[in-house]
């Protein structure tokens, strides 16, 4: 009898043993993408003529390069507007479609006030920019979510200097009741910096992250479908930028709501 007693209690740790196993292993696998981190992306709305601003270009850019916050990797977008520009500075990295883009999160997020330094986490979280323990929490909270996995192929480059890209994405969970999944495409460019002469910030050479040279709009993903999405995108880069500094980011966000559903980047490369 005290055989048959060690023989079950051996089987039931082992049983015990494996669920622990099974459950850790499913959970895992639910919340991490190929790569082992989950894509979140992070916009900065800033400007040089913005004395607070500095604080949160330099933090946006330490989380990208850092990229030190536990299963996330951090996908930066520094988007400057242009409301600052008749204050004495005109911001060379400046464009209408950032003020515009900040103003719908102003108004879709509730707080009707755009506001520079401004940092919004995956669509959804909204704070100074230049605060890292928020930013951080809002960060690593983002990271817990499932996402649809976003994959960017470069080609070939071609002779008059552009380059097509295989954009894919994955099948879309939790989607919004009602909501339409767009998908965006936006290009940035590190290692920018300004020498400031005038405004707020005259004097300083501001260094910036990951600036937003263009985002566009490039289609519609279909949340019923394993493949959401499935395009080429031809990108030719200005000659005033510099192609090794160059990355396409491919993000799928919810219309109304903004929550962003899936993320991915790719180097343009030389």
């Amino acid at each position: 009898m005290v055989k048959h007693l060690v023989s079950a209690v051996v089987v039931l740790l082992a049983v015990v043993m494996f669920g622990l196993v099974f459950h850790k292993g499913t959970n895992a696998q639910a919340f991490s993408p190929a790569g082992g981190r989950t894509p979140v992306i992070v916009e900065l709305f800033t400007s040089e003529g913005c004395s607070s601003c500095p604080p949160a270009d330099q933090l946006l850019a330490k989380l990208e390069a850092d990229q030190s916050i536990q299963n996330a990797e951090v996908i930066a977008l520094e988007e400057h507007v242009d409301y600052w520009n008749n204050l004495g500075w005109t911001d060379p990295f400046s464009s209408e479609s950032s003020t515009l883009r900040q103003y719908v999160y102003a108004e879709t997020l509730g707080n009707g006030n755009a506001y520079t330094p401004q940092m919004v986490v995956d669509g959804q979280d909204e704070f100074v920019g230049s605060r890292e323990r928020q930013a951080r929490g809002a960060i690593g909270q983002a990271a817990n979510r499932r996402k649809a996995d976003v994959t960017i192929t470069a080609g070939e480059r071609e002779s008059d200097g552009s380059q097509v890209f295989r954009v894919t994405a994955g099948a879309l969970s939790n989607l919004s009741p009602g909501d339409a999944p767009e998908v965006w495409m936006a290009i940035t460019e590190t290692g920018l910096h300004s020498d400031v002469k005038r405004g707020e910030n005259a004097g300083e050479d501001l260094h910036h992250a990951a600036v937003v040279r263009e985002l566009h709009k490039i289609g519609a993903a279909d949340g019923s479908s394993e493949t959401s999405f499935s395009t080429e995108q031809k990108v030719k880069l200005d000659r005033t930028w510099k192609r090794e500094n160059a990355r396409v980011v491919v993000f799928v966000q919810e219309k109304k709501s903004k929550r962003i559903l899936g993320a991915g980047s790719a180097l343009v490369g030389r």
